[in-house]
């Protein structure tokens, strides 16, 4: 049972998932990398898929 406790503790100065913050949708860098970019890269993707799948007559 105590094996267990051994295993979640985090090392002393490693970064703690809960010292995170949440994102700051005014800082237009965050909005650019969290939102901007992945909805083009899924367009991105949609697009390179219906162009290669596209049957050659």
């Amino acid at each position: 049972m105590q094996t267990k406790f051994f295993l979640y503790q985090l090392p002393q100065g490693t970064q703690n998932p809960d010292d995170n913050l949440p994102v700051d949708f005014k800082d237009p860098f965050e909005v650019i990398v969290f939102v901007i970019l992945p909805i083009l890269l899924i367009v991105g993707y949609i697009i390179w898929r219906r162009k290669r799948n596209k049957p050659k007559d």
